[in-house]
Formats: structure tokens, sequence, C-alpha cells
């Protein structure tokens, strides 16, 4: 069996600017890790393999530092990491990054199950993983916290719908989108950190791709623009009140009331 787990390198902190022409986060001087959602999926894909036997191939794409994110997942216990890494892919929004992903994941070969955290820390948008199941026209489940029983080319997966677990058997190839809270990353192993420093890694760019054309990738590929970036609205400092019975009742409802009278006016 061949496991693809799709990971991405993150800003360490939310502080970030926007370049105001391009709408994309000025990424240069901050302090990068690995997506702790997409931890969740190597590890998925780790039990996996101990459990069936497998070959891991972990695909990141992000500039030449983002290669180490690969060194990490060597020392989990990852067979092969590829760099997808190139100036055209620069700037690129879930449309343009999922298209890329699907390029990068085909260049190399077929796979039976495609592993993908649930979300980003950086975009939050939770939607790669499903959009690049619809560039491959493959089966797609998301939030997934068990995947097990895999036999005739099918899997078993629980996963959360609407707030109700759900059980189906998926047809491989197949991508799943897995919960950070089911599957707990494992410590790197020494041993594997020390043999994975002298690993190749894989560089894929622009030229080794079926589609070479610059207009399907990064900015110029991208459907969507960010306009404006900006920290959510913070609480004011309230003070402590402490009251009893009929006086916090009044209390309460005097507020209510201003509150009231301010909407209608």
């Amino acid at each position: 069996m061949r496991i693809a787990v799709c990971m991405k390198q993150v800003p360490a902190a939310s502080e970030g600017n926007m370049d105001t022409e391009t709408g994309v986060l000025i990424r240069t001087g901050l302090e990068a890790v690995v997506n702790v959602y997409d931890l969740a999926a190597l590890e998925a894909a780790l039990r996996l393999k101990e459990a069936y036997g497998a070959d891991i191939h972990v695909f990141t794409m992000g500039p030449e530092k983002a290669e180490s994110v690969l060194r990490e997942a060597f020392a989990m216990g990852a067979d092969e990491g590829f760099l997808v890494c190139d100036t055209a892919f620069a700037g690129a929004d879930v449309l343009a990054t999922s298209y890329t992903l699907k390029q990068a994941i085909g260049s190399v070969g077929s796979y039976d199950l495609i592993l993908c955290g649930k979300q980003t820390t950086d975009g939050d948008t939770a939607q790669v993983s499903g959009a690049l199941a619809k560039w491959m026209d493959i089966a797609h489940v998301s939030w997934a916290s068990e995947i097990a029983d895999i036999s005739q080319n099918t899997v078993k997966v629980r996963y959360n719908m609407d707030n109700r677990m759900i059980c189906a058997r998926v047809q491989m190839p197949c991508i799943l989108s897995v919960e950070k809270d089911s599957f707990i990353p494992r410590m790197p192993s020494l041993k594997l950190k020390i043999s994975g420093r002298k690993k190749e890694i894989h560089t894929l760019s622009l030229r080794d791709l079926t589609d070479c054309d610059e207009e399907h990738y990064g900015l110029k590929g991208s459907a969507t623009r960010v306009c404006k970036i900006f920290p959510p609205e913070r609480t004011k400092r309230q003070g402590l009140v402490s009251l009893g019975g009929e006086k916090a009742a009044e209390y309460i409802l005097k507020i209510l009331d201003s509150g009231a009278r301010e909407v209608r006016i």
C-alpha cells in the first residue's frame, strides 16, 4: 500500500503583515513550524503502516526552508519526502494550492490513500483536501477520527458529520482529512532523526509537472484575493459586580433595557 501525506510549514505565531498589492501574508522573518493538524495526518499514516504495511511519501509545498518539514517527517517514520518548490507556486490560494498538489502527487505515481490535516493554522479554510479530491476525481471524507479495516481496496472510516458520528466503507484510492485529537503525533525517534538527515529530498518544480503553464499556479492561478487582514476585536476589560436576589435582577434588566433602546434608536 502507498500512502501520500500532505503537510505544510506555517508561521509559529499569528502575527504577520499583508502585502497590500498581492494580498499575501508576508512570511519573511517569521519563525516557521510544521502545521500541527498535518502531524496528525502523518501519525494516522504511520499507524496504518504498522498495521498493514505501507510506503509513506510526504509532500510539502513551500520555499526551500520547508525541507525541515520533511526532515521531521523522516524522524517520525516517513519513507520519502517531496518538496514542491518553485517561485511560480508563490501566493497560491486553495484552488491553486490543491491543483499544484494534484500535479505534484500525480507526477510521482498513484496512491491508495492520501491523508491531509483537517486545516492549517495560517489559512484555516479546511478546503484543500476537498479541492484536491475534486481535481483527482476520487472519494473524499473529512474529519476522520478512525481509519481501519483496509481490505479489498476499501477502507473503513469513522468521521464526524453534523454532530453525528458516521461509519462508512470508502473505495480506494481516496482522500481523508483527519481530526487532530484522534491521532496524537508520536515523538520523533533519535535513530530516525539521525538517519533522516542523510535521506534524499526530492524537489519538484514547475518543469517536473505535466501541466507547465504558469497561469495555473500561484497568484496567477488563484481565484481569490485577500483584501484585508486584521486581528479580531478585543473584549474591553470589565469590572466585577457582586449583587444578589432582586438587586442582581434589576441590574441585569437595566443593562438589557439599555441595549434594547440603543438598538431601537
